[in-house]
């Protein structure tokens, strides 16, 4: 008997649910902002607007005998950064002769369950790449952490404070120490344990809020990384490492580092290469439109077609809260 609309519907939801939490899991980033609840569905919109604070205030004054005029100058802090939403959709399709040629509601379920994991795997690659390496050629409008070659993304390779990239319609020019990121240069095999604590230093200083907590590296960056540390080597616990599918997790600084396929790649005009990303989940939030959170819409019949149909629809966009509280290893490939 074929399936019906309801059961298909049923079916496709309850896989839907697991699926979206592997997903997470797996992808470094998100597994972090998931864990630190940076997560946050809202109400539809025609954009993504994202409150930060870029400057001071008020000023200070000294009372040294108590008579000193309070200097009053004041200007508002807030701003805020707005980004388009990335909205993306894909169907998952069974067909009337799949239905009759697979017997059995069980069949037809592990159809659907192996359509769906595809399904949710080519959204999980996409996402990735564009978040990390900014080169989905579908989901342009997602941001992406990759500065060397996207003018709006978020981490350039130039020094801090000269920066010239719009993240959110803000320019980075504008506002040199809150809105630009921290970089070190330089061949790991040198330096590079001295190039990652001095970006740890230099983000310290300027965080508004929270530490580096999850470092992104290279496959081969990790590897270098790995070999100089030998007998020190320290892995996070097995109560953090839980949500991360068996990703394996050094640390460094109290940061869990992870593999990241994405790095790696050569940008600015093949002259630098980007290796890891060190991030502060406290200063990132994962927006998603409460209506379409993975979501799955009614199945229906494709029209001219004898075969079901059931879209799952995503409307996502990553923010941030602050530049200065991130930072970028670049040319630690060797």
């Amino acid at each position: 008997m074929p399936i019906q609309k309801d059961i298909l519907a049923s079916t496709l939801q309850i896989l839907r649910d697991k699926e979206v939490d592997n997903t997470f899991r797996i992808i470094p980033l998100l597994e972090a902002v998931q864990r630190t609840g940076t997560i946050e569905k809202v109400n539809g919109g025609a954009y993504v607007d994202h409150p930060v604070i870029l400057t001071d205030h008020s000023t200070l004054t000294q009372l040294s005998t108590g008579y000193e005029a309070i200097n009053l100058a004041v200007k508002d802090p807030m701003r805020t950064a707005t980004y388009n939403w990335c909205d993306f959709v894909a169907p998952i399709v069974l067909t009337k002769k799949e239905e009759l040629s697979n017997k059995g509601e069980q069949a037809k379920v592990n159809i659907l369950q192996a359509r769906l994991k595809q399904t949710m795997g080519m959204v999980k690659r996409e996402v990735e790449k564009q978040l990390i390496r900014g080169n989905s050629t579908v989901l342009t409008e997602l941001q992406t952490l990759n500065g060397l070659d996207a003018a709006t993304g978020w981490f350039e390779e130039v020094a801090f404070g000269s920066q010239v990239n719009t993240v959110g319609g803000i320019a980075k020019s504008g506002f040199p120490l809150s809105w630009q990121n921290h970089v070190e240069d330089g061949s790991f095999a040198a330096n590079g344990l001295k190039k990652m604590q001095q970006l740890l230093i230099d983000i310290q200083q300027t965080a508004p809020e929270g530490d580096v907590d999850i470092i992104l590296a290279s496959p081969l960056s990790y590897g270098l990384y790995k070999d100089e540390l030998q007998q020190l080597e320290r892995y996070v616990s097995a109560t953090e490492q839980r949500n991360m599918a068996g990703r394996l997790g050094l640390e460094f600084n109290g940061a869990a580092m992870y593999i990241e396929p994405n790095l790696g790649f050569t940008g600015s005009g093949g002259t630098n290469k980007m290796s890891m990303y060190f991030l502060n989940s406290k200063l990132f939030t994962v927006y998603f439109d409460q209506d379409a959170f993975f979501s799955l819409e009614e199945p229906d019949m494709i029209s001219g077609y004898a075969a079901f149909s059931q879209n799952l629809l995503v409307r996502m966009q990553l923010a941030t809260s602050n530049l200065s509280g991130h930072g970028i290893l670049v040319n630690a490939e060797t």
